[in-house]
């Protein structure tokens, strides 16, 4: 599908999904964004819905200006996934023992690690650059520096909500292992305080949406958010790699006996701030539920606890500025999906996978959610599908 085109304010609207089918509330905070007077793009991803401050699947390109609330709280919210020696045969009939390794290596929720973890002991050399990354917290907002032993703590857990740590197959029954997370609560913190910054600013007060509040280039405001932005970002996908180093050390430690060996991490950020130059011009690129797709660029778009996962590699299509979906993207709210589904519901739409089937996911089910193979179809002119993968664990938090 190459994408429509939709009347913006000051830039049109490119859009990747059939605008019929984008509840009104979405698409009016879209017209919102085309409204700023940075902008010199936006492009929407067939993921999208409607966002706290932000269209979800929306990625906007400004000169000289950012919006914090366009990046998201989740500041650096990703995807990890790496492919694995083993292959479905070597998996046992009965899962919930592997689930629950991995439970008690990967602290969910608003669980985090009794003492900081040691990367060295997890990602063996692949630890360079950690002592520089926390002495630059030092650097961070005064008003979240009191946070840093609870950052530290939680580095290596998952959280809650969407996040996620999978097993997966994929078509050839090569097994899998995925993760979705993203910079915590410190990530939050330093997000909220700049979103404030940003709304006081004289510059943002005619705007049509407070939330729309922007940072504008050499200021002192824009050179304090754009260093907490990149370390939290940073933490993000340390995050990551090292729960993945988690991940990994379950997995050898469960299949002892088949020597369990892991091919090159594949990692991306699907809320977060990049330098781009598109046209000539030097442009931040914000994307909040929206992966780098540039040409070659490996990607992860995963579905819901029920469905399939999609290992992705970029077209470079600059029309969406190299730009894919970050996920199927939900259908209805939370609230919404835990007044419509049941717990049968939930039992019933993640049959064959090992997962919580609670009544604290229930807003989480496959039902919730859209379709991700229709998602997919409707970016044949983004990414080009590099393996399927479907769950057969799934730990939320």
């Amino acid at each position: 599908m190459s994408y429509t085109e939709v009347p913006g304010v000051r830039v049109p609207i490119r859009m990747w999904a059939d605008p019929s089918t984008v509840e009104g509330g979405a698409m009016q905070q879209l017209r919102n964004v085309s409204t700023l007077p940075w902008i010199k793009g936006l492009a929407v991803m067939p993921d999208v819905h409607y966002g706290k401050g932000a269209t979800v699947g929306s990625v906007i390109a400004m000169h000289g200006a950012v919006c914090p609330a366009a990046v998201g709280v989740d500041i650096g919210c990703g995807m990890s996934a790496v492919k694995t020696s083993l292959t479905a045969n070597d998996l046992p009939g009965d899962l919930s023992r592997l689930r629950a390794r991995i439970e008690q290596a990967i602290p969910v929720g608003r669980g985090l690690h009794r003492d900081p973890l040691d990367p060295g002991r997890f990602l063996g050399q692949s630890t360079a650059g950690w002592d520089d990354f926390w002495a630059r917290f030092d650097g961070v907002a005064g008003e979240v520096r009191f946070r840093r032993e609870r950052a530290a703590q939680q580095m290596g857990t998952l959280g809650s909500g969407n996040h996620f740590v999978e097993v997966c197959l994929d078509e050839s029954g090569d097994v899998w292992l995925m993760l979705h997370s993203g910079s915590r609560n410190i990530g939050k913190e330093l997000a909220d305080f700049h979103i404030g910054q940003a709304q006081r600013l004289p510059h943002n007060q005619g705007l049509v949406d407070r939330d729309l509040a922007v940072f504008i280039a050499e200021t002192p405001q824009m050179a304090a958010y754009r260093n907490d932005l990149f370390w939290a970002q940073e933490y993000a996908k340390r995050n990551r790699a090292l729960m993945m180093g988690l991940l990994q050390d379950v997995v050898r430690k469960e299949f002892k006996k088949a020597r369990a060996t892991f091919d090159q991490v594949i990692s991306c950020h699907h809320n977060y701030v990049a330098e781009e130059r598109y046209d000539g011009m030097d442009l931040l690129v914000t994307r909040k539920g929206a992966i780098r797709a540039g040409a070659g660029d490996y990607g992860i778009i995963p579905g819901s606890m029920g469905t399939g996962s999609y290992i992705v590699r970029g077209l470079g299509n600059t029309a969406a500025f190299n730009s894919a979906s970050h996920g199927a993207g939900r259908r209805m709210s939370r609230s919404a999906a835990k007044k419509r589904f049941t717990t049968r519901d939930l039992e019933d739409q993640t049959r064959g996978v090992e997962c919580r089937k609670d009544s604290g996911v229930v807003d989480e089910i496959p039902g919730a959610y859209k379709s991700i193979d229709t998602v997919m179809s409707q970016q044949r002119d983004l990414v080009e599908v590099v393996a399927k993968l479907k769950q057969v664990v799934c730990v939320k938090g």
